[in-house]
């Protein structure tokens, strides 16, 4: 007889394939655009430099930092972090890139409540992160229900910082897709490609927000069928 906390872990499992497959489409289709120069020359840093002084935001340092597809932008000390694939470069991934980080930074000179909700999050998401898994293995180690239900309220705030995060993402690339339009940093044509790598990165942030709520829904399914 197969239990809801069975189906659930399948569904974990299936979660886990693919977001696997949708960060190797986010690479591919950086990849792709990547190969794409702007006509005009435009590079990352230079089309986040242009969105911040357009919005008269001058206070927001441009970093560029190691690694690939690194890039973010950091509340806590005003700056635009660009990885080497966006700051130098002039390509469509580069400019789509950069500005979408910029659409966190208009948020954030904004106030942009759900941004601001998302920061007050961190610290519950990471207490969740940590102590839920903790609980749950002492539960099941100790065959206490109590301490699985404890993992499941603690994995709660990452659902929830999960909730938050997928339309503060959205909201950063539709400020980005207008800038970039608004400001002509890119032709129409490289502005789809743009839109394109943009909209796949955004997928998986509702991947991760499926996955936590199914793992979520495991984890109560669990401690339910232990109960019995």
């Amino acid at each position: 007889m197969m239990y809801w906390s069975d189906i659930f872990y399948a569904l974990t499992l299936l979660m886990f394939v693919v977001s696997l497959i949708a960060s190797g489409v986010v690479k591919s289709r950086f990849n792709k655009h990547a190969k794409e120069r702007t006509a005009n020359g435009m590079t990352g840093a230079m089309a986040a430099e242009r969105i911040l002084r357009a919005n008269g935001v001058y206070d927001v340092g441009i970093a560029e930092v190691g690694g690939s597809l690194t890039d973010n932008y950091d509340p806590t000390k005003m700056q635009l972090n660009l990885s080497q694939a966006v700051y130098g470069s002039a390509s469509v991934s580069a400019v789509a890139v950069a500005a979408h980080e910029c659409g966190h930074a208009l948020q954030h000179a904004q106030d942009y409540p759900l941004l601001m909700l998302r920061k007050s999050l961190v610290p519950i998401c990471n207490i969740g992160s940590k102590g839920a898994y903790i609980a749950i293995l002492l539960g099941l180690f100790l065959s206490q229900t109590n301490l699985i239900l404890l993992g499941a309220v603690l994995f709660s705030g990452i659902v929830l910082f999960n909730l938050v995060t997928l339309p503060v993402e959205v909201d950063a690339s539709r400020r980005a897709l207008a800038e970039v339009e608004r400001l002509n940093l890119l032709t129409d044509d490289e502005l789809r490609g743009g839109r394109k790598v943009l909209t796949a990165a955004g997928m998986t942030y509702f991947i991760a927000l499926l996955a936590s709520v199914i793992q979520l829904l495991r984890l109560l399914a669990m401690a339910q069928r232990r109960r019995r």
